[in-house]
């Protein structure tokens, strides 16, 4: 029983750790963000590449007849022949997962990018105060300097 109790204990540990929470943060964030970025290439982006090419073009019901099942006769659509069984090669869906995928590789690129550069700022600012602020004069020197002022004198 001990040790079940100091496995728990271990793992909550582990489980509150600083950088397990930011993780968890981060991959809800990250879900939430992919759920944008998948609707932005859906709503936005591949509505505009349709209007471009002229036509009402979805990507994500593209794809090649690779096998139909035996004697099928049924509607020659994605979904009637994935339902049937065919065996099919999407490439339009790859397609607008791939949109995606770069697309926020992107955003995650420039965002990495930005908090870099603010890093780099913020080292160059310190270490421009650090050359700038002259090193204060320790006590014996500043004594010594008064000490050879008055025997100038």
């Amino acid at each position: 029983m001990s040790k079940a109790r100091g496995f728990l204990q271990e793992f909550q540990e582990f489980a509150v750790k600083g950088n397990m929470v930011d993780l968890a943060v981060g991959v809800i964030i990250g879900a939430a963000f992919g759920k944008i970025i998948d609707s932005l290439v859906k709503d936005i982006i591949m509505p505009i590449i349709s209007f471009i090419l002229g036509g009402d073009i979805d990507f994500t019901s593209k794809f090649v007849l690779l096998r139909a099942p035996e004697g099928y006769t049924g509607p020659q659509t994605y979904e009637a022949l994935n339902e049937a069984g065919a065996v099919l090669l999407s490439w339009g869906n790859f397609v607008t997962i791939l949109i995606n995928f770069v697309l926020l590789a992107f955003v995650v690129f420039c965002l990495v990018k930005a908090v870099n550069n603010a890093r780099n700022r913020v080292a160059r600012q310190e270490e421009v105060e650090a050359a700038a602020a002259p090193a204060p004069t320790p006590d014996d020197v500043a004594l010594l300097r008064e000490i050879r002022d008055l025997l100038k004198k």
